[in-house]
């Protein structure tokens, strides 16, 4: 049976930033697989929505309970009216609509051992531990993969059991090790040394390798993976090489990942001898604990036949007290419960809390499709999460029994952890949301089921100037296929109100930056209580820092990159300010260059690169410029007709029929892999030596080789098709995909009118005498008299318009010239050439749990610096790292002492202070004698004028000293204006605190 295309099964352009993080091979399993999931409260809602977005192939959804009151804290497909009814049911098709390709089913019976050998994975969530016993047995004995998720209050558990013997094929998220080669000895061993730039490589011993596009030791192309030794120079030792052919040029060495195989234990093996994930012998005692308080619960239900109450004390020490009497931990050390743990899980355990439930679901999530995709390392085999540091230091301000008792509102799960009082102050906050993305949409459902904003007084305002596209919808769960083209700040604000109607959310589409100003300016500001940064820039974290900084409001930020993800907050006065890279290239190796890109590339991200720009160079810029001048009746005489030269290639006229595109195409092939190639070798020959007596083509600079036209490779025809159809597009012609007809016609081309194919301009290395300049200038006078061009925008995520078809092709090419290894993975390709973030569901939703835990404490009361966490995670790795953030650090001068959070504020006065005044005010209140005063980074004073120039200035109001020096205009609400001061003893790294000077 014929292997189906991945265009058959897949859609490319909704997983595009998925597909980056699994691959095709993980995707093809997940879009087969069948799992069952027992338990619709949060935790089971936030499982599902996290499958059914990534492209599960069937969920079965199991969950007979009615729906209560204290579900709807954190289960977003219910709502009240849906009190009563079974929970899956009640579900199913809100959860269908998410992701059409996904088949949502609901199974009404119990669950038997026949219907468990129907699925790939089981899990259970908010379930009996009874029930997991049995179906825990049963999965183990039959193969099925297992998992256990569950939540109480501030506290959470999942477990894995994925058999005997589970194959993990691809453990990391990495990509595989490559590096270019440099050269390679005939030996026994052989000896390879890598390209300069790839010699602080990371191959370790015992890595295995393979070997492509070698000249001269052709042998090693493609070979079985041989084992590496690592030289103290970093050379590699590869084994035999004594009998090969000697080495040339080019290739590349390329890491193999290893399977590796899982054992686990079963439920009932696995709770007396826990394996659990934790960086420390204190977490595993901590986590032991925590063990030991959930079998206590389980215990609990299981005597009393319910739950334990809302922080009621007597509930508590029994459950305690059962803890206690449990059978100590096999292979554990010896270590006293800590009761004082076991004593606050058990008092907050009735809660039900959506940042619980969404960072628990992602985790979860992320486990069935380890299951299923076998990619990643899955839990070995007990994960425990804690947030108890959302609950108050102070003992006497915890919650109390009456005030956690439930109310039949849809707050009561949350009530029953923080109390109703919690909760009114939680309803009257006024919050900024920034970025309505991936991440903005699951705090947007966070928000609405925590209640934030949702009393009268209240609201949340989420800016983002997107539209939603298809891509977004794997991710962006507010988000439907209807809703693609439409704004997406206005869609997830309705979707947000459709969550809780008593939610009041202000949808803005203009952008937040220093151009917007008048509209979130000080007025706007002075009605936000915190913001929340959800967006996918670090310019846009260091502008949104700096408001919260200007008008001391607590940050909540977050990002991910596929499996990675982090969540910090940052507190006035009380944490360090946020501090990230500038930008993504201060974080990542600075821009390649131009001429190393062009005429030197050494890895196929420079081929990419060149290939993107080759489109802007043909389908866009050229159309763009002879538009221009025809729209102007303007002569092209006095523009530069170099970069327009390839538009014309081949044709002495304008197109007219999808065969001239197809000759254009032809050509333009020719001159890009052919002819400038022989032109670069005639500038810099083969054996050309430099002039320290090293030859030119060596280290990073490989020697190219000009390629022949040769229709049977895929990737000269599909640079063809390609090309030739965006020609048509361009200039307005119908174009083909008829593959079958574009064969017959080049075979045809290439035998009879190869002479026709040469360009009649030459490339960019050849020099172009007047007469071709005059003939290239008379021809395009003709080419801009037609009709109007179309300059083709470079889209990414549609497969069919042939744009990233020309790019991966021309890339492949360009490669192939220089013998530069390539990746086969279309979708790597992508992300490279489009600048792609990998993005899942999971990693998304687990970074907006951990931010709404801190939302908790940044809403309460004041807290210490030690309640607030900045997280960590990779969900590919199993890796959790929660620490307290740093606090703001101190800078003195003399007597001054002050953090990023500080400012000196002088108020204006009435009448308004002048200059003088100004001047005189920080001397004698601040002992600061200031040296230089600017705004805006315009020079308003300098003790270093004459005095003659200061006596103009100091007299002046402040204000009208800004307006003349900067045209300032005071926007409408404008309370202050910021000015910059340097003073006299000041050190080189001296920053002191902006100057706020308060217009009223």
């Amino acid at each position: 049976m014929a292997v189906p295309e991945p265009s058959e099964w897949l859609d490319r352009e909704l997983y595009s930033r998925q597909l980056p993080v699994l691959g095709l091979p993980a995707m093809q399993r997940i879009r087969e697989a069948k799992v069952l999931l027992s338990g619709l409260q949060g935790l089971g809602a936030e499982v599902a929505k996290n499958l059914v977005l990534m492209g599960v192939g069937s969920l079965t959804l199991h969950d007979p309970h009615p729906t209560c009151w204290s579900d709807l804290a954190a289960q977003f497909f219910l709502s009240e009216k849906d009190l009563g009814k079974s929970r899956a049911e009640a579900s199913q098709k809100r959860l269908a609509q998410l992701n059409e390709a996904v088949q949502v089913f609901v199974h009404t019976s119990d669950i038997t051992e026949d219907l468990l050998l129907k699925f790939q994975v089981v899990v259970l969530t908010a379930s009996k531990l009874e029930e997991q016993l049995t179906v825990g047995a049963l999965c183990h004995k039959h193969g099925v993969c297992f998992l256990v998720a569950d939540t109480r209050g501030l506290v959470g558990q999942l477990f894995c059991d994925f058999g005997e013997e589970f194959t993990v094929h691809d453990p990391t998220e990495a990509e595989p090790l490559t590096a270019g080669i440099q050269h390679i000895t005939q030996g026994s061993p052989g000896i390879l040394t890598l390209r300069r730039e790839d010699k602080e490589h990371s191959f370790c011993d015992g890595n295995l390798v393979t070997f492509s596009g070698i000249e001269g030791m052709v042998e090693l192309n493609d070979c079985s993976p041989r084992p590496i030794r690592v030289q103290k120079d970093r050379s590699l030792e590869i084994g035999d090489t004594s009998t090969f052919s000697p080495y040339l040029r080019g290739g590349a060495v390329t890491e193999v990942k290893r399977p590796e195989t899982v054992r686990h234990k079963p439920l009932d093996r696995a709770l007396l001898q826990p394996c659990v994930v934790a960086p420390s012998a204190r977490e595993v005692h901590h986590a032991h604990c925590l063990h030991q308080a959930f079998l206590a619960l389980h215990k609990f239900e299981h005597l009393y036949g319910r739950p334990l109450q809302p922080w009621d004390p007597v509930d508590a020490e029994i459950m305690v007290t059962l803890a206690r009497d449990l059978e100590p931990l096999k292979g554990a050390e010896e270590e006293p419960l800590d009761e004082a743990l076991l004593r606050t899980v058990a008092l907050s355990s009735a809660g039900v809390l959506s940042p619980m439930a969404a960072i628990l679901g992602a985790v979860a999530a992320q486990e069935v499709l380890k299951a299923i995709s076998k990619k990643f390392m899955p839990l070995d085999q007990w994960l425990y999460f804690d947030a108890l540091d959302c609950l108050p230091e102070d003992e006497e301000l915890l919650p109390n029994p009456e005030d956690c008792a439930p109310k039949d509102w849809r707050y009561d799960g949350q009530i029953a952890v923080f109390g109703a009082g919690f909760q009114e102050t939680l309803s009257h906050q006024r919050y900024l949301l920034v970025g309505a993305g991936a991440i903005g949409c699951e705090l947007l459902k966070g928000f609405a089921l925590v209640g934030l904003g949702a009393g009268a007084s209240g609201g949340v305002t989420v800016a983002d100037m997107d539209y939603i596209e298809r891509s977004n919808l794997s991710r962006q769960f507010l988000f439907r296929p209807w809703d693609i083209g439409k704004p997406k700040a206005e869609v997830a604000a309705a979707a947000t109100r459709d969550l809780n109607p008593n939610l009041e959310v202000i949808a803005h589409t203009q952008v937040l930056d220093h151009t917007t100003e008048h509209i979130y300016g000080d007025n706007f500001f002075s009605h936000v209580d915190g913001v929340v940064a959800a967006v996918d820039s670090f310019e846009a974290r260091h502008y949104l820092a700096a408001r919260c900084i200007h008008y001391l409001k607590p940050l909540l930020e977050a990002g991910t990159q596929g499996t990675k993800g982090s969540a910090s907050v940052f507190v006035p006065h009380v944490t360090e300010v946020y501090k990230g890279p500038i930008s993504a290239e201060a974080s990542e190796d600075a821009p390649t260059l131009v001429c190393t890109m062009r005429y030197f590339p050494g890895t196929y991200e420079h081929t990419l690169q060149w290939a993107r720009n080759e489109f802007e160079g043909l389908f866009r810029l050229p159309a763009e410029i002879i538009n221009r001048y025809q729209q102007a009746s303007t002569s092209l005489a006095d523009v530069d007709l170099t970069s327009l030269k390839p538009v014309l290639g081949v044709l002495r006229v304008r197109p007219q029929t999808w065969q001239d595109c197809v000759v254009w195409a032809l050509g333009h092939w020719q001159l890009r892999f052919c002819d400038d190639i022989i032109q670069l070798l005639r500038l810099f020959p083969p054996d050309k030596v430099r002039e320290d007596g090293t030859p030119f083509w060596s280290g990073p600079k490989q020697c190219p080789r000009p390629l022949e036209f040769d229709i049977s490779q895929d990737m000269h025809f599909l640079y063809i098709l390609a090309a030739a159809n965006l020609y048509a597009q361009m200039h307005g012609l119908p174009g083909s995909s008829d593959q079958i007809a574009l064969r017959a016609l080049l075979k045809l081309l290439l035998h009879t009118d190869r002479p026709h194919l040469a360009p009649i301009f030459t490339g960019e290395l050849a020099e172009s005498g007047p007469e071709q300049s005059k003939e290239l200038q008379e021809s395009l006078e003709v080419w801009s008299k037609g009709p109007a061009l179309k300059p083709l925008v470079f889209e990414k995520d549609e497969d069919s318009s042939f744009h990233m078809d020309f790019v991966r092709a021309a890339a492949s090419l360009r490669s192939q010239n220089y013998g530069i290894s390539e990746p086969v993975d279309y979708a790597q390709s992508k992300r490279i050439v489009s600048q792609i973030i990998p993005a899942i569901a999971t990693t998304t939703a687990a970074v907006a749990g951990l931010l709404g835990l801190e939302l908790y404490k940044v809403v309460g009361r004041p807290r210490p610096i030690g309640a607030f966490r900045h997280t960590y995670l990779d969900l590919a790795e199993n890796r959790f790292q929660r620490s307290v953030p740093s606090a703001p650090a101190i800078q003195k001068f003399h007597h001054l002492e002050w953090t990023g959070w500080d400012r000196l504020n002088v108020p204006a006065g009435q009448p308004e202070r002048t200059l003088e005044s100004l001047l005189a005010h920080l001397q004698e209140h601040h002992g600061l004698k200031v040296r230089m005063l600017l705004c805006d980074h315009a020079l308003l004073y300098s003790a270093q004028e004459s005095p003659e120039s200061q006596a103009q200035y100091l007299p002046l109001r402040v204000t009208e000293l800004v307006q003349q020096v900067t045209g300032w205009v005071p926007e409408p609400g404008q309370r202050v204006l910021v000015l910059e001061l340097s003073c006299e003893g000041e050190e080189d790294n001296t920053a002191f605190p902006p100057l706020h000077y308060e217009l009223w």
